[in-house]
């Protein structure tokens, strides 16, 4: 069976202000290129199709175009999970519609899913299903795959979960334990003649991120050991971090296919792609990585030589057709009129950054640890704001809070060797 994996299309998301949906649109194109040529029969798609759980009418108009393109009249396979970003009701209320057409919406853990009725003999079915699994077959291909979809499994989605399937819950509390129990649970359905699958969305512990995911929390509950995937499945893809990866301690062969697009200018250096898998029962399975070229690159500038050099490279024509993060050297501060001038040269550029000759030194490590911690924020402060000025109320706020967090560390250390 060949299979495609992909995931955080974040359809809708714009940068500062600006309009992707170009992009997605062409990324969209692509993508259903890609199925074609490739001849791929079943497409798993591991969440975060929305940017927002409340879409624009226009990224759910694209989402509905891509997943009839991708679906070819029910002849191949897809099946979908929500992200983090998604609203998993209103991503799986076509459900009993979409699945007419082999398409598979799931939005939350416990959501039932249901195998097909009355299956048309060229088209895709789903032969066995539950809550989180299913069993597929698509035409054309003599095996089966089993897949095993977890949703954006939050603790809330867990719970409803854990509850439906089991009364052992209090062994079970730890983030980790649960997401490690529902998957050895979805497991059981696996079986050595058909062709095991497993898909989530969800952070792995030691992933990559970029700025563009929302701020994750990877020190505690919510990073999931790489070891917490079933032993058996024979490919795990992965959605939720945005560059391209593969998750190097899992036991099993395990990957994030990552953003199509860049969306942030932490993710300038990324190389976009689609996962291509040859797979088959009982054998490990052939991974290729099929580079995306849509959209618009996201590029870094630093013009040393203020407003001159910015001039010279726009009638060089440099990266014309580009987002730019732009960081200007200048002798004075920045009116608004420049800021006007800068943004009508390039109509890419999305941050101006002015870099003043008094924010040129910076500090090192060595020098900071013998500067007071007030006088360490303020030289944060001017940093941050280009050359602000904090007042005294907020250093004092900010020296309290410091000691606040300095006291609960303290009382968390005295906490675990009392318990040593």
């Amino acid at each position: 069976m060949r299979i495609l994996h992909t995931a955080d299309w974040h359809f809708g998301k714009t940068i500062e202000g600006r309009d992707r949906l170009p992009e997605q649109e062409q990324f969209v194109e692509e993508l259903c290129n890609i199925c074609e040529k490739e001849e791929v029969q079943l497409v798993l798609m591991a969440g975060d199709v929305f940017q927002t759980p409340n879409p624009s009418a226009a990224a759910e108009e694209l989402f509905y175009y891509a997943i009839d393109r991708l679906s070819a009249n029910g002849t191949r396979g897809i099946v979908m999970i929500a992200g983090n970003h998604d609203n998993p009701d209103r991503l799986a209320a076509s459900y009993p519609l979409a699945a007419r057409n082999g398409i598979t919406l799931i939005g939350r853990p416990h959501d039932p899913i249901l195998p097909t009725i009355n299956p048309h003999p060229n088209r895709v079915k789903v032969l066995q299903a539950g809550s989180s699994w299913l069993q597929i077959q698509v035409p054309g291909c003599d095996d089966t795959a089993v897949i095993a979809a977890l949703p954006y499994p939050s603790e809330a989605r867990l719970r409803q979960l854990l509850t439906q399937s089991t009364d052992d819950v209090e062994l079970r509390k730890e983030y980790n334990a649960q997401i490690a129990y529902i998957f050895e649970q979805l497991a059981s359905h696996y079986r050595p003649d058909t062709i095991n699958l497993a898909m989530s969305h969800l952070y792995v512990h030691g992933g990559e991120m970029s700025d563009s995911e929302h701020q994750i929390q990877v020190g505690g509950a919510y990073s999931v050991d790489p070891r917490s995937f079933p032993a058996m499945a024979q490919y795990v893809a992965l959605g939720h971090l945005h560059r391209p990866q593969t998750v190097a301690a899992s036991p099993v062969s395990t990957r994030y296919s990552g953003s199509p697009l860049a969306y942030s200018f932490s993710e300038c250096n990324h190389k976009k792609s689609v996962i291509l898998l040859d797979a088959k029962p009982g054998a490990p399975v052939d991974i290729h990585e099929i580079p995306l070229t849509s959209g618009k690159p996201m590029v870094k500038w630093e013009a040393r030589e203020g407003l001159s050099q910015l001039a010279q490279w726009v009638e060089e024509w440099r990266d014309t057709n580009a987002w730019v993060d732009l960081t200007i050297h200048v002798t004075t501060p920045l009116a608004m009129d420049d800021i006007r001038v800068i943004r009508s040269m390039h109509p890419g550029i999305v941050n101006i950054r002015p870099i003043l000759p008094e924010m040129e030194h910076t500090l090192s490590t060595a020098e900071l640890k013998h500067l007071p911690l007030d006088q360490i924020f303020i030289r944060f402060y001017e940093k941050q704001t280009n050359g602000g000025t904090p007042d005294e109320e907020l250093v004092r706020l900010f020296l309290e809070l410091t000691a606040e967090t300095a006291e609960d560390e303290t009382d968390a250390e005295e906490s675990e060797e009392m318990a040593g």
